[in-house]
């Protein structure tokens, strides 16, 4: 827990936005598809056969995220999204969602001076694909958020069916830094379900990060598609992550049932939303509890 005086601030801040007119989810019913398991935003999963262990709701902190930019990054600076993250802690949320396209290294180090380590669980993602690429970005990426270990390391928005072969340096190193300790995990985020159909083959893939909602929106195949994949993935001990739960916010009129549905498949471990404010994420956790 933090002091008095940091959550006072923070509840301030919540209601400054609030009253600033920051976009608010709609209310609606609770739990439309999930039934037969309550499910709560803080509840502690496995993530596959990785043995870590982080919240079911993943911090996204790369909503619009290009050129090492993201909404929070513009919105929120350094100090800004680290309250954010320390505040989602606070709530019982220890998954950290970040990129190199993102910019917000530097953040989640920020975050950190107020965190132990090992009381969160650090995603990053990378655009590298040679093995020197791969090390370098490992040695800056730990620079940079000011740690030893990355838990998770994805390969960074996979559209091309045979990504292995275009990869394969970096996925090299990647292998040995989990031997070596320096990573957790490792796997791909897929934007196109091709991409995913490979992932789903790959023995090397551990996390894969896969595009799914209710209306297949910033989808490219639709959704009974996905979800065999997603359950087949599931089933050979892969950790699979949901994004675009809220298809890049164009369902946001439709919170609670993107909610529900993405609770209740039983093939996703936990999912990234991107949250910009204290008020949004607080209504997500409501939303989920």
């Amino acid at each position: 827990m933090f002091p008095k005086g940091r959550m006072k601030r923070r509840d301030f801040f919540r209601y400054s936005v609030a009253t600033a007119g920051v976009l608010a989810f709609p209310s609606g019913p609770g739990f439309l598809y999930g039934g037969r398991k309550r499910k709560y935003a803080h509840d502690i999963v496995t993530l596959g056969g990785t043995g870590i262990r982080a919240s079911r709701l993943a911090m996204g902190t790369g909503t619009h995220g290009m050129g090492r930019q993201s909404n929070q990054t513009r919105q929120l600076g350094v100090r800004g999204l680290a309250d954010l993250l320390h505040s989602a802690f606070d709530e019982g949320i220890n998954f950290w969602d970040s990129a190199d396209q993102y910019g917000t290294h530097p953040h989640l180090r920020e975050a950190l001076k107020g965190i132990s380590r090992d009381k969160v669980v650090i995603l990053t993602k990378t655009h590298a694909s040679t093995a020197r690429e791969m090390k370098s970005d490992l040695d800056r990426f730990r620079r940079e958020i000011g740690t030893d270990y990355l838990d998770v390391v994805l390969l960074h928005m996979m559209v091309d069916s045979d990504w292995p072969s275009r990869r394969a340096g970096a996925m090299e190193v990647l292998e040995r830094a989990r031997g070596e300790g320096t990573v957790r995990a490792h796997g791909v985020s897929c934007h196109t379900i091709r991409a995913l159909e490979t992932a789903a083959n790959s023995n090397w893939v551990q996390v894969d990060l896969a595009r799914i909602n209710p209306a297949a929106v910033s989808m490219d195949a639709d959704v009974p598609r996905v979800v065999k994949v997603l359950e087949r993935m599931h089933r050979s001990g892969k950790a699979v992550l949901g994004m675009k739960i809220l298809g890049a916010g164009r369902l946001s009129n439709r919170v609670d049932e993107c909610l529900d549905y993405v609770l209740g498949l039983d093939c996703v471990d936990a999912f990234t939303i991107g949250q910009e404010s204290a008020v949004e994420m607080k209504d997500l956790v409501r939303r989920i509890s």
